[in-house]
C-alpha cells in the first residue's frame, strides 16, 4: 500500500511556468499512491485554469474517497483571507487535500492559525532581513482501512515556513491526534527530518531530500509513523514535471 506526499505549487512548473492540468493529471497517475497528500492545492483558481485540482486527482488516480480544506478563501491579488471552512463548495481557495483508494471511515480537519505578527526572514541575496506574514495553515485528518482490515490513521499538514511556529503547529496537530496509532503524520513540514523526529517523538520512515526538485539538498516532505503501520517495503522521491518539491513516497506491506 502506497503513501504518497507532494507538494504541487498549484500545479505549476517551473521549466514553463504553466498549469497544465493534463500534465497534472498524467504526474499523479505516475506516482500511482493508494493514498495521496497534497499542497499548495488550487481550487476555482484564475491560475490554474480554474480547475478542482483535488478532483482532477481523484479521477487520475481512482481515489473512492478525497477531501480538500482550504487554508485560505478567494483569488490572490484580489480578496485572500483565512478560511473558515464555511467556504461554498465551488469558492475559489486554496489549501491541501487528501485522497484515497479506499474508503475513509472518518474525517478531522484541524487549523493551525498562523503567526501572531509578522516575522523578520533573510532571503537570499538580500542584505537585510524583511518583516514577512505567513498564511494560515491546516490539517486534514483521515481514518483509512488497509487491505490487513486494520485501519490507519492519516494526518496531511502543510506546516509553516516560520521555523519556530512550525514547531507550534506540528505540536498542536498532535495534541488535536491525541492517542491515534497506528498514525502516519505526511505532508509538507517545512522543516528537517531531525527536527520533525525530535518534535513529534514519530519515527521517520523515509530519508531523501525532496527540494529543490532538480537538484534536492534537503528534506522538507515527510512521512512519520507511530504504532504498527507494517515493514516498509520501498521508499523514494520522484522528481515529476511540476513543483519545486519533488513526491516522497513509502511503501507499507
Amino acid at each position: 500500500m502506497r503513501f504518497a506526499t507532494f507538494n504541487i505549487l498549484h500545479g505549476r512548473s517551473p521549466v514553463d511556468d504553466r498549469v497544465d492540468v493534463g500534465r497534472f493529471a498524467e504526474a499523479v497517475k505516475e506516482l500511482d499512491a493508494d493514498v495521496l497528500a497534497l499542497q499548495e492545492v488550487d481550487r476555482n483558481q484564475p491560475r490554474s485554469g480554474h480547475a478542482d485540482l483535488t478532483a482532477v486527482a481523484a479521477e487520475a488516480m481512482g481515489a473512492v474517497d478525497h477531501r480538500f480544506v482550504a487554508a485560505l478563501a478567494g483569488t490572490p491579488g484580489a480578496t485572500w483571507i483565512a478560511a473558515t471552512g464555511e467556504e461554498q463548495p465551488d469558492a475559489a481557495a486554496y489549501g491541501i487535500a487528501l485522497l484515497s483508494r479506499w474508503p475513509v471511515g472518518s474525517w478531522q480537519v484541524v487549523r493551525l492559525g498562523k503567526p501572531p505578527a509578522p516575522v523578520p526572514m533573510r532571503f537570499h541575496g538580500s542584505r537585510r532581513p524583511q518583516l514577512v506574514r505567513d498564511e494560515p495553515r491546516v490539517a486534514v485528518v483521515a481514518t483509512v482501512p488497509t487491505p490487513s482490515g486494520g485501519p490507519v490513521t492519516v494526518a496531511n499538514a502543510h506546516l509553516s515556513f516560520v521555523g519556530w511556529w512550525g514547531g507550534v503547529q506540528l505540536r498542536r496537530l498532535l495534541r488535536a491526534l491525541g492517542g491515534a496509532d497506528p498514525l502516519l503524520v505526511v505532508g509538507d513540514l517545512n522543516m528537517s527530518l531531525s527536527r520533525a523526529a525530535a518534535i513529534s517523538g514519530l519515527r521517520p520512515l523515509l530519508a531523501e531530500p525532496t527540494f529543490p526538485a532538480p537538484e534536492p539538498s534537503e528534506q522538507l516532505d515527510h512521512v512519520l509513523a507511530r504504532g504498527a503501520v507494517g515493514p516498509v517495503v520501498g521508499s523514494g522521491v520522484v522528481e515529476l514535471p511540476l513543483s519545486d518539491h519533488r513526491a516522497a513516497y513509502v511503501d507499507l506491506s
